[in-house]
């Protein structure tokens, strides 16, 4: 906490120490339903996070990042269920092989100079390539898909990831404040500034000696390690993969919006914005179910996201910093 905190106002701190005791705490005092779904929000804040990286610092647009995080899921449950490696020892080369791919495109993009939509649509292409294949490896599940086994959710067995909801709520809480550090870190390093002279002007950036191309290399491999992390976690967590939910462009679009909605390139806007998100389209299924409107759940959820979108184009986060005045240094406080 104190090294997240340096450089940040001594208001804003104090908040996040609050926000993060008071999460610390959710599954004492909540039931399960409640932990369910801020289990499942803080999954999407962390590849939140991860997206972020390439998209919000680097400004490189990743549409199937799905992608990596299916390559981990299937790297990790593959290596448990045929080999009996447990997700510990499988995290490495889950991150490694995301980070291998999203090199292996990042590389093509450059080296034919495709940017832009253009080198979203070679993520959507590549994520669409490995569905293909995947559905046909047998080894794999195919199609059918790949089931980890589980012998007790209620016994907790932290070795292999095999417990109750609770543990992969605190699990994915480490992992989502272990990602804010890193990103709080590499945004204050002259990384995260070459990123952004990046993301504002590749030109530019490139004629102050900037090397565009292994900052770019750096943004996705760091994105998509922690996309392949994440991926370990979700194998474990749902316990099923099927490639065409895995490596879905709708999964990947999915986790787009929370950045988009709480601030892409901010700090916290990706937590926020899974925060509001989530446990927003629970309540409005929770609400259609109760007046036998199910059918218009995605419809409501959907002029919802507009709405946010449209009344904060630059996202919630800077709208809420401001009017909370978390930029600004508390009275007494050194600015």
């Amino acid at each position: 906490m104190k090294r997240l905190g340096q450089g940040l106002p001594r208001r804003a701190t104090t908040a996040l120490a609050v926000v993060i005791a008071a999460l610390a705490a959710v599954p004492l005092v909540a039931n399960n339903y409640i932990v369910s779904v801020l289990t499942v929000s803080l999954y999407y804040a962390y590849v939140g996070q991860a997206w972020n990286m390439m998209f919000g610092f680097a400004g490189l647009l990743s549409l199937g990042h799905a992608l990596f995080i299916g390559i981990g899921s299937y790297a990790a449950a593959a290596l448990f269920v045929h080999f009996g490696i447990g997700p510990w020892a499988g995290v490495f080369p889950a991150a490694l092989l995301a980070a291998a791919m999203g090199c292996f495109i990042g590389w093509l993009g450059f080296r034919f100079e495709i940017g832009g939509v253009y080198f979203a649509l070679l993520t959507i292409a590549f994520a669409e390539f490995t569905r293909i294949i995947c559905d046909h490896i047998s080894w794999l599940g195919a199609a059918e898909g790949l089931f980890l086994p589980v012998s007790s959710r209620s016994r907790i067995d932290l070795a292999n990831l095999r417990g109750p909801t609770e543990m992969f709520y605190y699990l994915i809480l480490a992992l989502t404040f272990a990602a804010l550090l890193v990103c709080r870190w590499l945004i204050s390093s002259k990384l995260g500034y070459c990123w952004r002279a990046i993301r504002d002007d590749a030109q530019a950036a490139a004629a102050t000696g900037v090397n565009v191309f292994w900052c770019r290399m750096a943004a996705i491999a760091v994105s998509c390690a922690a996309s392949g992390i994440a991926g370990v976690w979700y194998a474990f967590y749902y316990n099923n993969l099927f490639p065409g939910i895995s490596f879905d462009i709708g999964r990947s679009i999915e986790l787009t919006f929370a950045p988009i909605v709480g601030g892409v390139g901010s700090l916290f806007g990706p937590i926020l914005g899974a925060f509001l998100l989530f446990p927003l389209g629970e309540l409005i299924t929770a609400l259609t179910q109760r007046f036998g409107i199910e059918g218009i759940k995605q419809f409501i959820w959907g002029l919802a996201v507009i709405a946010i979108v449209l009344l904060r184009p630059s996202g919630v986060w800077p709208w809420l910093q401001q009017m909370l005045r978390l930029d600004e240094p508390s009275d007494g406080a050194a600015p």
